[in-house]
């Protein structure tokens, strides 16, 4: 199962298409309208399993991805309207350029009529298409971005692996078992200001260490989001007979550092509820969020029409079995975000005012189902319910011979005290014996009455 995971995990993608795209240009608030979801099955393996002598073993972890017609509200062919990433997310990495430059960057986007914004398909935005404002930029900005050919924004994601982790077996300690030793060599990451920020923390986000408490928190390296999350306790719950602990995110997770100062690290900031990973995407100005802004600043929700964050659809969770550690039931969500404005010598940014401006929200979920529940609920709920039972019934029939043994003494000792009665004397006759009074006075007349004689 670790190996292999028989669990079905779904990538579920919304799109935010823009529908005011020439007025956002002039300046106004965009507005937007969710699309999806189009969903993906989600294929998990690992290979390159090597064992080491310190408790650990080393894994590279690689996913694939199929399109879901039957549980999409859509098809891969349809076309959105979108911010034109590269264009928009280029523009202001570019925006300490000499201006010179900026207006020969800005003559060629206008000859390859690359505008603010573009109308693709599904598949091409999220698997690649073809772009010449890649080999400009490589022209002019030699560097300025490490991939030629194709762009996507999930590109590097299908048929490739989330790098090299090493963890720990639990074989010498079952309370470490799943936590990670290094992530591709590393103990800390280098892509964040903070000593505390770059720590690698936590499991690889599939499992977790047994025996958990709700004291315990639940902490992952992720390394799409490029760093380590913690979540916390929420409630106690059930998943088909199953009892679960259900942990979420704080609203601390992606504070800013002002209201969360451990956060300060992860800074350059903004308003609170939004994490920049520019750092560790290429210095591209993206962000990470919850969807819908969802435990955000107000701010961000009030600058773009067409958002609606609620807790029941947009909040991430983790049902845990708390014995053994293992997910039940898990929906983890995130926003990717791009920070676009006007940029002085690139005329295709037009007024654009400065906004965060959502691009896709997704979610990955995933519940154990089928044999693997059944033998899950059988082995680790149904047989140490009944054990629990026979124990209980054990303790009652071993009380019940020990009462009656007593009982059993306590009558043995009753009958002996009772014996005179089972002889047929009559009721108070004192028992004759070498040593009863009466008897002796008997003995004592016979004697004298012989001395006598």
């Amino acid at each position: 199962m670790w190996k292999d995971l028989p669990i079905p995990f779904y990538l579920s993608i919304h799109f935010f298409e823009v529908v005011n795209p020439t007025e956002v240009v002039d300046g106004a608030k965009p507005v937007v309208v969710e699309r999806g979801p189009y969903v993906y099955r989600e294929h998990r393996f690992k290979t390159n399993i090597t064992f080491h002598d310190n408790d650990t073993v080393s894994f590279l972890e690689y996913r694939r991805f199929h399109f879901q017609p039957d549980m999409s509200n859509g098809k891969e062919e349809d076309h959105i309207v979108v911010p034109n990433i590269l264009m928009l997310g280029g523009a202001v990495m570019m925006e300490n350029l000499p201006s010179f430059l900026k207006m020969l960057i800005s003559s060629a986007l206008s000859g390859l009529k690359q505008g603010p914004f573009m109308n693709r398909t599904v598949g091409e935005i999220l698997w690649g298409y073809d772009d010449p404002l890649l080999t400009i930029l490589n022209t002019f900005v030699p560097g300025l971005l490490p991939f030629k050919g194709k762009f996507g924004l999930f590109s590097d994601f299908n048929n490739s692996n989330s790098g090299l982790f090493t963890v720990y077996t639990g074989v010498k300690d079952i309370h470490k078992v799943h936590m990670v030793d290094t992530w591709n060599g590393m103990r800390e990451t280098k892509y964040w200001r903070s000593e505390q920020c770059n720590m690698i923390n936590g499991t690889s986000g599939e499992m977790w260490p047994p025996f958990m408490t709700p004291s315990t928190s639940l902490e992952f390296y992720s390394p799409d989001a490029c760093r380590s999350m913690m979540l916390v306790y929420e409630q106690p719950g059930e998943f088909k007979g199953i009892p679960t602990f259900r942990y979420v995110a704080p609203k601390t997770l992606f504070a800013n550092g002002t209201d969360y100062p451990p956060n300060e690290g992860f800074c350059p900031c903004r308003e609170s509820g939004i994490q920049n990973v520019s750092s560790c995407r290429l210095n591209a100005p993206v962000f990470i969020s919850h969807p819908h802004f969802y435990n955000a600043d107000p701010v961000l929700v009030e600058a773009v029409d067409g958002l609606h964050p609620t807790k029941e659809e947009h909040g991430l969770f983790l049902d845990i079995h708390p014995m053994t550690g293992i997910p039940m039931n898990c929906s983890i969500k995130l926003q990717m975000n791009l920070f676009m404005k006007r940029i002085s010598g690139i005329t295709q940014t037009g007024r654009i005012k400065p906004v965060i401006l959502p691009i896709i929200w997704f979610g990955e979920s995933g519940s154990i189902e089928g044999s693997v529940l059944k033998d899950f609920y059988t082995n680790l709920v149904l047989i140490p319910s009944i054990l629990e039972y026979v124990q209980y019934i054990s303790i009652g029939l071993g009380t019940a011979l020990m009462i009656a043994a007593i009982l059993l003494v306590i009558s043995q000792r009753e009958a002996r005290k009772r014996s005179p009665k089972d002889q047929g004397l009559p009721n108070g006759s004192p028992q004759y014996s070498e040593t009863s009074p009466l008897l002796q006075d008997t003995n004592t007349r016979n004697q004298t009455e012989a001395a006598k004689a």
